[in-house]
């Protein structure tokens, strides 16, 4: 599964990186992305108070992640989680794009229940650069792309653990990459910045989200049959115990998951960063190896190109469907 770009320039330490100079009296910095120059205002600003890491630190940040990560956003519609005044401060989640954006940015028309909304797309290093100046900390991305809607091409199981031992999450990623080998569906996973990993199974596009929620639930309930007592697809907290909880309900039409290496708005600025199968071995492991505060450990993990062993296009479900039948 592809998760490179051909590069238009990357940055060099934890800062901004590739300056093209500084407006005097602004407050702001200027940044090449290819052939544009972005605007970063008041650089200085801290968005982690409790890492003291600044907003030039996350626009840094995503210059040089940028070749990995506009891939994984290319063409899908967003919901941005903003932070204008940094972590302890308003937080928000943005859908419609606002007017002030600039022309190059494109939009995506889409519908929701009685209209429309249009939402951003980035498509390139300088659209990333421009929202992470927006205080755009994590971007969350449709499993569907703008020009087909209604036709997911990726898959999405979030192993949700009942508390902070990442050690079942680890157990039943590997439970479930055996499910989906068994029905002839390669997965590439994430852990999520957050509490847990995120399996991604990639689609052809040809399935509607109702059947491709439907597949997902039904192999979740055929898995947590298995492991019932580590396992559940329980949506009440309260119903599953200590067990890790199998979550499909983001396979739906204008539901999001968290982007590959997008920061999250968290303590220390942890990153939702791409693994490869062999790293579920490794016991330390957890949902928060990798942050901001630690650059060069992403960028290690970036060049290690953990899904390059994914597939190269996406499955059908049709013939995942006829074996996962046989299997209930």
């Amino acid at each position: 599964m592809k998760d490179t770009d051909s590069g238009d320039g990357t940055g060099t330490g934890t800062g901004i990186g590739a300056k093209a100079g500084t407006d005097k009296g602004t407050g702001a910095d200027t940044v090449r992305a290819g052939r544009r120059t972005v605007r970063v205002h008041w650089p200085e600003k801290v968005l982690f108070p409790d890492d003291g890491l600044t907003k030039a630190d996350v626009v840094g940040y995503y210059g040089r992640v940028a070749a990995a990560m506009v891939p994984q956003l290319r063409g899908r519609p967003l919901m941005l989680e903003r932070l204008p005044e940094g972590r302890g401060g308003p937080q928000f989640m943005q859908k419609d794009t606002p007017a002030h954006y600039p022309d190059w940015i494109r939009r995506a028309e889409v519908t929701k229940e009685g209209g429309t909304v249009t939402h951003t797309v980035c498509d390139d290093k300088a659209t990333l650069l421009f929202l992470a100046d927006q205080a755009c900390l994590t971007f969350h991305r449709w499993l569907s792309r703008a020009g087909r809607p209604d036709h997911p091409d990726r898959l999405v199981f979030d192993l949700d653990p009942p508390g902070p031992d990442f050690e079942a999450v680890r157990e039943g990623a590997r439970q479930l990459c055996g499910l989906l080998d068994e029905l002839g569906l390669p997965a590439v996973l994430m852990t999520t910045g957050s509490k847990g990993l995120h399996v991604i199974v990639p689609l052809d596009g040809k399935s509607d989200f109702d059947t491709v929620r439907g597949f997902a639930q039904d192999a979740a309930e055929v898995l947590a049959a298995r492991h019932p007592d580590r396992l559940t697809t329980a949506v009440r907290k309260k119903s599953r115990g200590d067990r890790l909880y199998l979550d499909v309900q983001r396979n739906a039409y204008a539901q999001t998951a968290v982007a590959p290496w997008s920061l999250r708005a968290k303590p220390g600025a942890p990153v939702a960063a791409p693994i490869s199968r062999e790293q579920l071995d490794d016991p330390q492991l957890a949902a928060q190896s990798w942050t901001l505060k630690d650059v060069a450990g992403v960028l290690e993990q970036v060049d290690a190109r953990p899904w390059s062993e994914g597939p190269a296009r996406g499955r059908s479900l049709r013939t995942a469907r006829r074996r996962l039948d046989a299997l209930r």
